[in-house]
C-alpha cells in the first residue's frame, strides 16, 4: 500500500492515509501515459474551419465564354478552383475525423500510473475535510497557502458532496477543480499537484478499483 501524509485545511499534519498499489503504486511507462494524453487530445478537437469545393460553390452553371475563337484558355465553369471564388481544392471540412481509439484496459492502466507518479512525486496532497462555511474564494485561496505547493499549479479533486468548493475555485488562478469520477490523464498531467479529500479519495478507490 503507498502511503501519504494527510493534511488539515490549516496546513497541519495529521497522520497518514493508505492508497491501494492497483492505483497509486504500478508502474510507469511514459509512452502508455502519450497514448492516453495523445487520443484524448484528438477526441476532444473541435472542427471549425470549413471550405467549399466546386461543386458547393454557388454560381458556374453557364460557361464563362464559348470553347473556341476567343483566343483565351478553354473553361467550362466559373466554379474551377483556378477562379477567384471557385472551390477549393483539398480544403480543411468539418468531414474531417481526428478521433481515435484506445483499449479502455490502457485508458485505467494510464491513469493509474498518473496517479502513482503523484505520490512518487510527493504531488499527492490528502486533506482530511475540505468542507468550507460557504462557497466563498478566500477559503480555497487561504487552504492552498498553507498547504504544499501553494504557488504551483494544483487539481483539487471533489466529491459529490463538495459542489461548493467548485464554486469557490472558480476565479483562483492556477487551481482547477474536477470531479473524482472524472479524472482524466490530460487533466492530470497538466497539474504539477493533485489535491483530494478523503471522501474525494474514497470516490476514486470505488470508481476506479471497481
Amino acid at each position: 500500500m503507498a502511503e501519504v501524509k494527510l493534511y488539515k485545511r490549516d496546513g497541519s499534519q495529521n497522520g497518514t492515509v493508505q492508497l491501494p498499489d492497483a492505483l497509486f503504486g504500478v508502474k510507469v511507462k511514459p509512452d502508455v501515459i502519450h497514448q492516453a494524453v495523445v487520443t484524448q487530445e484528438a477526441n476532444s478537437r473541435v472542427l471549425r474551419s470549413n471550405t467549399k469545393d466546386r461543386s458547393q460553390v454557388r454560381g458556374g452553371g453557364r460557361k464563362p465564354w464559348k470553347q473556341k475563337g476567343t483566343g483565351r484558355a478553354r473553361h467550362g465553369s466559373r466554379r474551377s478552383p483556378i477562379w477567384s471564388g471557385g472551390g477549393v481544392t483539398f480544403g480543411p471540412t468539418l468531414e474531417r475525423v481526428f478521433g481515435k481509439k484506445i483499449n479502455k484496459k490502457v485508458k485505467r492502466a494510464a491513469l493509474a500510473m498518473m496517479l502513482t507518479d503523484k505520490v512518487a512525486s510527493d504531488w499527492f496532497i490528502a486533506v482530511e475535510d475540505m468542507a468550507i462555511p460557504e462557497a466563498k474564494t478566500k477559503f480555497i485561496a487561504e487552504m492552498r497557502t498553507k498547504l504544499p505547493g501553494k504557488d504551483r499549479a494544483a487539481l483539487i479533486v471533489t466529491a459529490k458532496d463538495e459542489a461548493s468548493i467548485v464554486q469557490a475555485s472558480a476565479n483562483l488562478p492556477k487551481t482547477q477543480t474536477i470531479g473524482a469520477k472524472s479524472l482524466n490523464v490530460r487533466d492530470l498531467a497538466k497539474f504539477e499537484y493533485l489535491i483530494a479529500s478523503k471522501d474525494a479519495i474514497e470516490e476514486i478507490k470505488e470508481t476506479y478499483l471497481s
